[in-house]
């Protein structure tokens, strides 16, 4: 016998022999030692049996068929030989076979046809507050929680355990779970028709959020979104919030979609964004000292719970408040009117009312006046026209005074004069020619008498005013020089005088009776200052 025939097989090792007549692998397990015959290769070995550690796993691939704990043999006769009886394992071709330590204490072979897929691994431990989210790749029984899976089924399993993988099913994910801290809360969306934790029906696409602080594990048929941080409110801050939908909010009260609202810190001082919610924008409190007001248009109606569209109401200090939904300032925090005893304020009712302060009946557009020394606050139906001060006049001042009634034009010199309700300032517009000859007076400018062209004309110099602008409302005055003369005409009497100088010539208005206007006008200088000789006789 030849050396070379004699295979030692130690402990624990295998070979696999092929009998090229019929072409069959069987397995010899040691400790053994064998003869190989002429007919016989060995194909494998001789090889390490697998040694499975506590808590490790392995995946076989065409797996034999064990019956009462040893390999299932299948009888069958030879081609050449019919009569001749061949043996070999059955094999559960194109399935795998998971074997744990726990069921594979000892060491195992591999038979013929099986093969090793992978590296032998540990079984995976899902500690607690996470879970593994699995998937049935077949239909079987799932012991574990007594139920039927079909191919395509998912579900989760909780930790803590240690998962036996099985052959029926896949890990499709390890979920961990989600703490939320306070003043957060969970996105959820529904991948499919469920019922949530809190035994509400939720529909596939669907999406809400779990508030309650803590970890979270997600069910199988839900993924988590993101997690949405509370905003923090406070007395001088407040959100407004518009419902996407039909809904209940976190504060139990329902809204219509298209439904703006104000959230502030007396409902809650953290506000949490719903999925059926888009905050509009952040208010600012709006304060009002003791010595400010403000009007508010489309006022929110407590009562209705409704804006009053249209409507105007007045907010007196000391007040603090948060604009509602569509309400808006009409100019802003405004200051009390503060009138001294030179003062008064021009109103203008803008609807009929009553005024309290004096109990009597306003009309629309008519105007009065307040007189100082007071503070005032309009109310809604009253608009500030002016605020007036009295004009203190010298006895060679004046001003132009018109009545808005009857168009009459006057001047008031002399004294300390208040413009009444029906009266305004009239301004008064004189040629080019004149505002020279005023300018150069007022200036300091020598005055430079016209000259005479060959036609006979009068051509004046020309003169540039720099560094004064006439105030149109107050009387026109002008002092002749000594040895000058200033000759006026009068278009109402249609008249002239002559005023010799030294002496102050002043302006009055007269009416319009040259165009079709019927606005008054006032004297006019027709020709401008000429210097004269005068001798004495």
């Amino acid at each position: 016998m030849s050396t070379s025939n004699l295979v030692r097989i130690p402990p624990f090792t295998y070979i696999h022999i092929l009998d090229n007549n019929s072409t069959i692998t069987r397995i010899e397990i040691g400790p053994a030692t064998y003869v190989k015959k002429e007919n016989e290769t060995i194909v494998l070995g001789p090889k390490q049996m697998i040694r499975l550690k506590p808590r490790t796993y392995c995946i076989i691939q065409d797996p034999i068929v064990f019956v009462d704990g040893k390999p299932a043999i299948i009888e069958f006769s030879d081609p050449n030989e019919p009569s001749k009886k061949l043996k070999t394992y059955k094999n559960r071709f194109g399935d795998r076979e998971i074997r744990t330590a726990e069921k594979w204490q000892d060491p195992f072979p591999l038979y013929p046809g099986e093969i090793l897929i992978g590296q032998i691994e540990s079984l995976q431990v899902i500690q607690k507050d996470k879970s593994l989210k699995l998937r049935a790749v077949r239909d079987f029984f799932d012991e574990d929680f007594k139920v039927e899976r079909k191919a395509g089924d998912q579900w989760v399993r909780i930790g803590p355990f240690t998962y036996g993988p099985r052959i029926e099913e896949k890990i499709v994910e390890t979920i961990s779970a989600q703490v939320i801290k306070p003043n957060t809360a969970l996105l959820l969306q529904a991948e499919q028709n469920m019922v949530d934790v809190y035994g509400n029906e939720r529909k596939a696409g669907e999406q809400w959020l779990i508030r309650e602080n803590g970890s979270y594990l997600p069910q199988v048929q839900e993924r988590v979104l993101k997690t949405v941080q509370g905003r923090v409110l406070t007395d001088k801050k407040a959100l407004q919030v518009k419902a996407l939908s039909d809904f209940k909010d976190a504060y139990g009260i329902k809204r219509k979609a298209g439904e703006e609202w104000l959230v502030t810190n007396k409902m809650t001082q953290v506000h949490i964004q719903d999925v059926y919610e888009e905050i509009v924008r952040e208010i600012s409190v709006t304060a009002l000292s003791g010595r400010q007001y403000c009007v508010v248009l489309n006022p929110y109606d407590l009562k209705t719970k409704a804006n009053r569209y249209g409507a105007r109401e007045l907010r007196k200090g000391e007040l603090t408040f948060f604009l509602q939904p569509d309400e808006y300032l009409e100019k802003g925090v405004q200051e009390i009117e503060v009138l001294g005893e030179d003062e008064a304020l021009l109103l203008r009712a803008n609807e009929d009312f009553e005024d309290k302060a004096t109990s009597k009946k306003k009309l629309a557009g008519e105007t009065w006046l307040i007189h100082g020394p007071c503070e005032y606050i309009p109310p809604v139906q009253v608009d500030i026209v002016q605020k007036r001060k009295k004009l203190p006049l010298d006895e060679n001042e004046g001003i132009y005074v018109r009545d808005k009634n009857s168009g009459e034009v006057r001047i008031v010199k002399g004294v300390a004069y208040l413009l009444k309700a029906d009266e305004e300032l009239w301004e008064k517009e004189l040629p080019t020619q004149v505002e020279i000859l005023i300018a150069q007076q007022k200036t300091g400018s020598a005055y430079v008498p016209p000259k005479i062209n060959a036609k006979g004309e009068l051509v004046y110099e020309q003169y540039q005013i720099t560094g004064y602008i006439r105030e149109k409302h107050k009387v026109v005055t002008y002092r002749a020089p000594h040895n000058t003369a200033v000759q006026l005409y009068d278009y109402k009497t249609k008249q002239s005088r002559v005023v010799f100088g030294p002496d102050l010539v002043l302006l009055g208005p007269d009416a319009v009776s040259y165009t079709h206007l019927t606005l008054p006008t006032i004297y006019s200088v027709q020709i401008s200052v000429v210097a004269v000789s005068l001798k004495k006789k």
